[in-house]
């Protein structure tokens, strides 16, 4: 079965400074892989290549980035947008002056996308009510939780074939992380093929079936979500076990 997202040999940094150093890792279709590791790991930086907001490159050429078996590593981010990938930036990023209504319509900005919008609003809304209870309120008004839920409420508004998120609980009060990752799960339940970057490592492992463990720049482990998180050395290193 051809994988979703592939990532092949791919190294990647800012100016001189090399943050990723030949990662290659893959999502097959309906898979929510999970990356772990601790800040500065290059967790963020692999997210930003894959969108195309930085540049991957690797010193023998063999770097490639697939998208249903079709390269995108050259693109620009909007053209890799229409392709079917969403991001769900660090910092929940909203457009604060922005009703949430305003917030979601501003992610289906492509044909298809504005023509499911209806139905896309209604999933959204069902699987984060408080947005719907929210509607017209300025985003900026939001907590960081309800924030987090119309950033990834935005992204799902584009229909996309494959999720990024880059650390979605970041910030968040522990029962707000939770109900955060139930939802990414309930998503990803419904058929959207996710890859997930967090330094909450139970919460990400807990959900993900499979994962990979960034350690500065490299990919030091992969393997089934549970057996990783019953690893020693990754329980030593991110459980304090």
């Amino acid at each position: 079965m051809r994988a979703v997202l592939e990532v092949r040999h791919v190294s990647a940094g800012y100016g001189p400074l090399t943050v990723l150093r030949d990662v290659s890792l893959r999502v097959e279709p309906g898979e929510l892989v999970a990356v772990i590791g601790s800040n500065g790991a290059g967790k963020s930086t692999l997210i930003r290549a894959v969108a195309g907001l930085i540049r991957p490159w690797s010193p023998d050429g063999r770097h490639t980035i697939l998208l249903d078996g079709e390269p995108i590593h050259g693109l620009p981010p909007y053209a890799i947008a229409r392709r079917g990938l969403a991001v769900v930036p660090e910092g929940a990023r909203v457009f604060p002056r922005m009703s949430v209504l305003d917030n979601l319509w501003v992610g289906s900005f492509m044909p298809e996308a504005r023509r499911a919008r209806p139905r896309s609003l209604r999933r959204v809304f069902d699987l984060f009510p408080r947005l719907a209870e929210r509607a017209h309120q300025a985003a900026g008004t939001l907590s960081g939780g309800e924030r987090q839920m119309l950033a990834i409420g935005r992204a799902l508004m584009a229909m996309p074939r494959m999720l990024l998120l880059d650390e979605p609980t970041l910030g968040l009060a522990p029962k707000a992380a939770r109900d955060l990752m139930a939802a990414i799960r309930a998503i990803n339940g419904e058929g959207v093929s996710t890859l997930l970057v967090e330094q909450n490592v139970p919460l990400s492992l807990g959900i993900s079936h499979r994962a990979y463990v960034l350690e500065n720049g490299r990919v030091v482990r992969e393997g089934p979500a549970a057996q990783l998180l019953a690893d020693p050395e990754v329980k030593r290193a991110y459980l304090g076990l």
